[in-house]
């Protein structure tokens, strides 16, 4: 890549969050922590899923899906940012930037695909319980799976494409603690017109068009509720759907505070903790949305850890008397 100054770009140096050395423990110790929960968490979901034949069901598969992208989600960009900390060193390889474009747009996308996937899930389970396991059959599952995971990695290759042909003079300094595409179109020196049209077009597209369709399914959804006769089918209908739709509002949310902030204000700092939010935040809460409330999941963890413990040989020892 060459920049307007003729040299060969070949890295760029991710700030992170605070450059004051002292901080550097705390935010590594933080940040360690949270990751380490995240992967502990999902992975358990995914345990739990896959050892209990009574969770192999339409909406278990799609939160066991959820919980393996937000692991990838998350591993795109923590260890990156812990091994900085930890080596005292802010750089990042051009390779490696766009390569961490690429996941975290992929993993991002994915992330709104699959939430709108159980919300037709969801809509599909209350407002046509009869015919629910013969529209959300195993074939059509996976086929729905599979075009997330297409039309993800389409759209992932379209941006980081797009990224290559940008080009950049002498400041390389990253104010975040991610290669981010926006951040990284902000430092071009380059026309990055198109790279701007191509980015918010998509974000529209792939960001609205399945948050349109999260909002028909609710609001189908909320129509069927008010129809129920009975209070305690309501209070099941409300039940089934108030998990997911607290990890939609948090990942929406902080998804959109992202956006503004970038749009309304160039402070990089608060564009960075804004990412923290959907990056690392609420991966590492929805295995606690999706389990604290759900008795099938805590069952089959705790049938799963009994079995293991009750499974484990025991092995006894003769000693032999002189």
């Amino acid at each position: 890549m060459e920049p307007g100054n003729g040299t060969q770009i070949s890295e760029f140096l991710l700030l992170g969050f605070s450059e004051e050395p002292e901080l550097q423990p705390l935010i590594f110790g933080f940040f360690l922590s949270m990751y380490l929960i995240t992967v502990l968490g999902n992975l358990l979901i995914i345990l739990a899923v896959s050892s209990d034949s009574h969770l192999h069901t339409p909406m278990y598969f799609f939160l066991s899906n959820l919980s393996l992208v937000d692991i990838c989600f998350t591993s795109t960009t923590v260890p990156k940012m812990l091994v900085n900390i930890q080596t005292q060193s802010k750089v990042i390889t051009y390779e490696g930037c766009i390569t961490q474009i690429y996941f975290l747009i992929l993993f991002a996308v994915l992330d709104v695909f699959l939430l709108t996937v159980m919300a037709y899930d969801r809509f599909v389970a209350i407002c046509h319980p009869l015919n629910y396991m013969v529209i959300m059959n195993p074939r059509l599952c996976r086929l729905l799976v599979l075009m997330c995971w297409i039309m993800s990695v389409l759209n992932s290759l379209l941006q980081s494409l797009m990224a290559l042909r940008l080009s950049f003079c002498e400041d390389l300094e990253i104010r975040h603690f991610i290669c981010e595409l926006n951040q990284m179109i902000q430092l071009a020196c380059s026309d990055t017109f198109l790279n701007k049209v191509v980015m918010y077009f998509t974000a529209l597209l792939l960001g609205g068009g399945p948050f349109a369709g999260i909002i028909y399914s609710y609001s189908k959804i909320v129509s069927c509720i008010h129809g129920m006769s009975s209070v305690q089918g309501k209070y099941k209908a409300f039940s089934a759907c108030a998990s997911h739709l607290l990890v939609v509002s948090l990942f929406y949310c902080t998804m959109l505070g992202v956006y503004l902030s970038s749009a309304a204000t160039h402070n990089a700092h608060l564009c960075a903790i804004a990412s923290v939010m959907y990056t690392v935040v609420t991966p590492m809460l929805n295995p606690f949305i999706y389990s604290l409330r759900n008795k099938d999941i805590k069952q089959a963890l705790k049938a799963f850890f009994v079995k293991e413990t009750t499974n484990r040989p025991v092995v006894l020892t003769l000693k032999t008397c002189p």
